[in-house]
């Protein structure tokens, strides 16, 4: 308890990390998706010549996100960046929930799943080596504590993590089932909804 506790001063500020153009969209997007009820988990671009922009949301009340949910953060999303204007052709817009096996960006994402499973692969090597793998055993803002499946404990800094997300395990499984709920979001509860988008200025 005294762990959560000296955490949650910094848990209201706890933003993924992102650079360069990833980092410009982020903080072009975030807003929305907070003032809508969403949470930002992920910026990812993919490809060059005709980019993808992956963006990764969670309900901030923590419920699942559905088709509607997809569909709504995919119009807001694409309504700012036509205004922010990153790209200068045409792009695509994909739009999809964390998911079970989710990446771990930000602080309460490692320690809300504490005790699971989780791969990391660093930046710079350390102790020889880019990827490790364990059970997660602590976190807070500076680095992340893992009890590796050889064996041992590592203490890795956050600066250093080029990503990191979950093992879809049985336990990871269990520990985020939700009871079902009736309506077509819950019968469908898709992972993603892939949008394309184009500037304004190459609309007909």
């Amino acid at each position: 308890m005294a762990f959560a506790g000296r955490l949650f001063c910094f848990l209201s500020d706890d933003t993924p990390q992102h650079e360069g153009l990833e980092a410009r969209i982020a903080s072009a997007i975030a807003p929305t998706l907070t003032a809508m009820g969403y949470e930002l988990v992920r910026v990812q671009i993919q490809g060059k010549e005709r980019p993808t922009v992956q963006v990764m949301a969670d309900r901030a009340d923590g419920s699942l996100i559905g088709v509607k949910d997809c569909e709504a953060i995919s119009h807001a999303v694409g309504a700012v960046l036509d205004v922010d204007d990153p790209f200068p052709g045409v792009w695509n817009l994909e739009v999809s929930s964390a998911g079970i096996d989710r990446p771990l960006t930000r602080t309460k994402d490692w320690i809300r799943f504490a005790s699971q499973v989780a791969t990391v692969e660093m930046v710079v090597p350390q102790d020889g080596r880019r990827r490790f793998r364990g059970r997660i055993l602590s976190a807070d803002e500076n680095e992340v504590r893992l009890k590796l499946d050889e064996g041992g404990e590592i203490t890795l800094p956050r600066g250093n993590i080029r990503r990191a997300k979950l093992v879809l395990t049985d336990e990871l499984i269990a520990a985020t089932a939700q009871p079902e709920s009736e309506g077509e979001d819950a019968e469908a509860a898709p992972r993603k909804a892939p949008k394309r988008w184009r500037p304004p200025s190459e609309r007909n």
